[in-house]
């Protein structure tokens, strides 16, 4: 089964959506996983932001979320993002304050960063971000030993950049990176070609539908991982679920985090589901 890609939780997880939030039954804390604060990506409320930008924040904000991940208004134009150009990098970082949300994490498309990666470097620093991440290398879906040497020489490149400039450069795990060159996981090789001086890696959970298990890549590569995106899965329906109503163990995944190197989370569900994993993950304690 191939991995769910963002755009497919979107259309996938609308159905999965259980009434009731279970909370933990241990006692409320307030300092939440590992003391990170509770994200999301916004690609799932793309269109409520191509439409109301400050509201869907303020929404978001009221639900119990802290931070967000945005997506690139350049790279991202065509998704309900291009819209956020009109804004400059410090009127953005205005309306994330106003919202009491912070923002130090956005998805960009590789294109652009191979065309102009230092304007993309100069808008990051106006909103405040400190990590740039990009979904896939893109490379093709039954890649050779050389697609992927190619694909990691020129990421890497990208990464020396980003990281001169003071910037983490992330890669996300979608599509190229759950394909297989000879029975070898694109995904691992990449671990090995790519620098760990210059690149991070942050983890789509939801990957468990293709057999990449969350603490198990943390505890294998550790210190490699800069965030997560989080989903709920069940094992019994295989479909997406709010966090804490589905079968992973969280405990033991958010404690692998730690080893892995995760400095921030974002949960990435549709917008009812991110809500009800919200009162899960502020009781969820992990040490």
């Amino acid at each position: 089964m191939q991995a769910i890609s963002r755009r497919e939780f979107v259309k996938t997880s609308a159905s999965a959506v259980l009434g009731g939030v279970l909370a933990s039954g241990t006692r409320a804390i307030h300092a939440d996983p590992l003391g990170l604060p509770i994200g999301c990506q916004t690609w799932p409320v793309r269109e409520m932001i191509a439409k109301d930008f400050p509201g869907t924040l303020k929404e978001l904000a009221g639900a119990g979320f802290k931070t967000v991940e945005l997506c690139s208004p350049v790279g991202y134009a065509d998704s309900g993002f291009g819209g956020l150009s009109k804004y400059s990098g410090a009127e953005l970082r205005g309306i994330l304050h106003d919202a009491g949300l912070t923002c130090v994490s956005s998805h960009f498309s590789l294109e652009e960063l191979k065309q102009n990666q230092d304007a993309r470097i100069s808008w990051a620093k106006d909103v405040g971000l400190t990590q740039m991440l990009v979904a896939s290398l893109g490379g093709p879906q039954n890649p050779t030993m050389d697609d992927v040497k190619r694909a990691a020489d020129e990421y890497n490149r990208i990464g020396e950049r980003a990281a001169a400039a003071g910037i983490v450069q992330g890669l996300h795990n979608e599509d190229f990176e759950v394909s297989k060159v000879n029975s070898q996981r694109t995904y691992d090789l990449l671990f090995q070609l790519l620098d760990p001086k210059f690149v991070k890696f942050q983890f789509q959970v939801s990957t468990i539908s293709d057999g990449f298990d969350a603490a198990e890549y943390f505890n294998k590569y550790p210190g490699r991982f800069i965030s997560m995106h989080v989903q709920g899965w069940s094992a019994k329906t295989r479909q997406i679920m709010p966090v804490g109503q589905d079968t992973l163990d969280w405990k033991k995944i958010f404690t692998a985090a730690k080893t892995g190197g995760v400095k921030n989370y974002f949960v990435e569900m549709d917008l009812p589901m991110m809500k009800a994993s919200v009162p899960y993950l502020h009781h969820l304690q992990v040490a």
